[in-house]
Formats: structure tokens, C-alpha cells, sequence
């Protein structure tokens, strides 16, 4: 595959994320730094630890990202809607949310409609940014489709693909349908089982500007090899 790209193009893609509800506070640190060294967009890590990334990340170029009624979606909407009340308040710039699974797959567009409106409505109006997780792995072609639509008429920043804890992950074919079918202002972010520069690079041929991975530095040092860079990074 030909280095078309810059360590910027590659670093700035990813969301390092820290997911696990067995991550301890030591790693939620550690992680921090890690995608403050590597120079991320953000780290996107459980909603508790939230404010004390925010201070880790302060006065660099990474910023705190977190979830909103993850993994499953099924919180009822005003929770959600708290979730992301006190996500913003402790810092947080990008908020993943997931949707009501259970209503999508009932065919409840309309219940996907307003609470999708409603966390990006209380999302923007704190100054932040909404990535909105589909969790393609229960969905057809038909669905995620719908939910693009949907997504593009309220004016979501990202369509997510996945959580990373259902049965699937992202697929190329699933973030080339994606973009397909949303209007130019809202972008794609794939995640779940990207942890190679490669899969990192197709995804953004298929047209993703956001991949989510755990990988980031074997992502990144493989990165700087192919480039010819360094491996140390400055921090």
C-alpha cells in the first residue's frame, strides 16, 4: 500500500480508546499520556474519568472524548441526556453516543428520530461534538441506511459504526455504505478490530475521517517505520 499520507493524517484519525470496564485508573492515565505523546485526536475513555483526562490533555492538541449508553444504548433517552450533561461539564469535546438498538431493530424510527435530536441538540448546545453508534452488527443494509438519513437531517458530526463489544465490528463495506448515504457535513468513524496501520488505511479509503482503536501505538510506530521517522515521539 503506497505512504500517501503524513504521521499527521494517520495520528489525527484516531480516537485512542480505552474501554474496557476493567481499565484501571493507572491505565486510564497511562492511556492518556500515551495519546498525548502520539499526538491523537482524541481519547475517548469511560465517562468517569472524564474530568481527569481533561486536566491530562490540558494545553495540548488531544482532546477528551467519551460515551454516552454504552455499549448496549437501551438507557431511556433522559439518562442518556444526563450522561451527557456531565460528560460536557467535566470537559468532555466529542461525546459517542449509542442509539436505542431495540427501537431501531422494532422499526420505532420515530423514538430514534428525537432522542438522536436530543443528544445532539444538548451536544451542541454545550459547545461539543456527536458521533452517533449505530452498532451495525444487528442491523441490515436497509437500517443503516435509515439511520444515515436520520443522522444527516438532524446534523450529527459522525455516524459510528460500531462499540467494539457486539459480535462484529467495522467493515470496509459498512463505512463505504455510510458515507454513501450521508450528506457531506456529517462524517464517518469506524471502530471495532482495527489494530493494523492497514486496516486503519482502508477504512479511510472507504471514507472514514475517525477510526476508533486501542492499537494506537503499534498503529502509529508502524507508521513512522514506513515514513522513515523516528520511532520516539516527542511528548
Amino acid at each position: 500500500m503506497s505512504t500517501n499520507y503524513s504521521y499527521a493524517d494517520v495520528a489525527k484519525i484516531i480516537d485512542h480508546s480505552i474501554l474496557s470496564p476493567a481499565a484501571t485508573m493507572a491505565e486510564l492515565e497511562a492511556g492518556c499520556k500515551l495519546a498525548r505523546q502520539y499526538g491523537v485526536a482524541t481519547v475517548c475513555l469511560l465517562p468517569y474519568y472524564v474530568q481527569r483526562c481533561a486536566e491530562l490533555l490540558r494545553g495540548g492538541r488531544v482532546e477528551p472524548c467519551t460515551v454516552i449508553g454504552f455499549p448496549h444504548g437501551a438507557h431511556a433517552t433522559a439518562i442518556k441526556l444526563a450522561e451527557s450533561e456531565q460528560a460536557l461539564k467535566d470537559g468532555a469535546t466529542e461525546l459517542d453516543a449509542v442509539i436505542n438498538i431495540s427501537k431501531a431493530r422494532s422499526g420505532d424510527w420515530e423514538y430514534v428520530r428525537r432522542e438522536i435530536q436530543a443528544l445532539t441538540g444538548a451536544t451542541h448546545a454545550g459547545g461539543a461534538k456527536i458521533k452517533i453508534i449505530f452498532e451495525n452488527a444487528y442491523h441490515d443494509d436497509a437500517a443503516k441506511i435509515r439511520l444515515c438519513q436520520i443522522c444527516g437531517e438532524i446534523g450529527v458530526n459522525w455516524v459510528k459504526t460500531s462499540t467494539g463489544f457486539a459480535p462484529s465490528g467495522a467493515t470496509v463495506a459498512d463505512v463505504q455504505l455510510m458515507r454513501k448515504h450521508s450528506p457531506p457535513h456529517v462524517e464517518v468513524k469506524a471502530s471495532g478490530g482495527i489494530r493494523t496501520l492497514d486496516a486503519l488505511l482502508e477504512m479511510r479509503a472507504a471514507g472514514a475521517t475517525r477510526v476508533g482503536t486501542s492499537s494506537t501505538a503499534q498503529i502509529l510506530e508502524e507508521c513512522r517505520k514506513r515514513l522513515g521517522l523516528e520511532t520516539a515521539v516527542a511528548g
